[in-house]
C-alpha cells in the first residue's frame, strides 16, 4: 500500500514539475487532475509497460535497449488519451546557456514534445526516488 501511494505521489509531483519546466505540457483542472494523472500513470506503468516490454523485446535486442525509452513515450501518449485534461503540444524550447555550454533555441514538433516530456518525466521520477532513498 505504501509503494502505491508513493508512486502516485511521485508521478503527480513529476507531472506538476513537467508543467513548470516544459511549456508544451498543459494540465487543466488543478490538484485533482494531478492526482488522477498520478493514479493513471501508476496503473499504466504497472499493467501496460510489462506488456509493451514483451512486445518490443525483439526491437530492444536489436537496438541494445534503446527502444525501451520509446515505451515511455507510448505510455505518456496513453496518459493523454485516458486523462483529457492533460495535453502535450508542440512548443519552442527557448535555449539554455551555462558556463560555456549552450543549447540553442529549437522548435519541438508533437512527437519530439512527447519524447522530451518522457525524458523529463523519467528524470524527475528517478530524482524523487533517489531523494527518498537517501
Amino acid at each position: 500500500m505504501k509503494s502505491i501511494v508513493r508512486n502516485v505521489t511521485f508521478y503527480g509531483l513529476a507531472l506538476f514539475a513537467l508543467t513548470q519546466f516544459l511549456e508544451g505540457v498543459k494540465i487543466t483542472g488543478g490538484f485533482p487532475t494531478y492526482i488522477l494523472g498520478g493514479i493513471v500513470l501508476s496503473l499504466i506503468f504497472l499493467i501496460i509497460k510489462p506488456i509493451l516490454n514483451i512486445i518490443a523485446f525483439p526491437l530492444n535486442i536489436i537496438t541494445l535497449g534503446l527502444f525501451s525509452f520509446f515505451s515511455n513515450v507510448i505510455i505518456l501518449y496513453l496518459l493523454t488519451v485516458f486523462v483529457p485534461d492533460i495535453r502535450i503540444n508542440a512548443f519552442q524550447f527557448q535555449g539554455f546557456s551555462f558556463a560555456g555550454f549552450i543549447i540553442p533555441k529549437v522548435y519541438l514538433n508533437s512527437f519530439m514534445a512527447f519524447v522530451a516530456s518522457a525524458l523529463s518525466l523519467s528524470l524527475i521520477v528517478s530524482f524523487l526516488t533517489w531523494l527518498v532513498k537517501k
